[in-house]
Formats: C-alpha cells, structure tokens, sequence
C-alpha cells in the first residue's frame, strides 16, 4: 500500500519561513498531480498549492508569491517552501498525489498524514 509522509512542520515566528517534504513509499508511481492543503481549526481543508507532471503549478490566492511547490520526480517527493508566514497560516498540512502505475490507465489518490504548522505572532 502507497504511503506518503510528511516533514518539516513546527512552530516558526510571523515572518519566518519553513520548508515541507513530502515522499511516496512507492517509487513505481507515475505522478499525474501533487500538492499540499492545509486545514485550519473550525475550517475546511483547503489547497495551498499544487504542480502537475508537466510542472505546472497553481497556487491558492493567499499565497502567491510567498509559496513554492516544487518536486523531485526520481525520488517521488514534493517541497512546499513558505516564506513570510503569517498566523493565519497556522493548520494541519497534507500532501496528496494523484498518480497511477506504469501500464495501467487508473488513477489513486494518496493523502500524508498531516503536519503541523503553528505561526505565532
């Protein structure tokens, strides 16, 4: 079974930065669309940003220009670099791939855990 595990949540400061990882148990995976979302408490789960294949990417309003989604396709893993963090930025991050296996037409989707962000003010 496909697993996914995030890192690099915690506590930062208004102003700071932190950088999420995000990699697959499953290296055979072929990645159609990955991204990162994040619940605050009392509030839906909503996307941060996402990058296709291609490396497209798209990014939730909040966030342009203080977030970059990036991604390590040999390694199965995605980055969500966050700078000038805001307290309202504080909730639980998940990543999720959409992805299917070689020679096969499905497609699953996988969700991480979660991580933790808490920005202070």
């Amino acid at each position: 079974q496909v697993q996914l595990m995030e890192s690099g949540g915690g506590l930062v400061q208004a102003g700071g930065s932190l950088r999420l990882s995000c990699i697959a148990s499953e290296r055979s995976l072929y990645l159609i669309r990955m991204g990162w979302y994040r619940q605050a408490p009392g509030k839906e789960r909503e996307l941060v940003a996402d990058i296709n294949s291609g490396g497209g990417t798209n990014y939730a309003d909040s966030m342009k220009g203080r977030a970059t989604i990036s991604r390590n396709g040999a390694e199965n893993q995605i980055y969500l670099q966050m700078n000038n963090l805001e307290p309202e930025d504080t909730g639980v991050y998940s990543c999720h791939f959409v992805a299917s296996f070689p020679g096969r037409s499905y497609q699953y989707q996988y969700w991480g855990p979660g991580t933790q962000v808490t920005v202070s003010s």
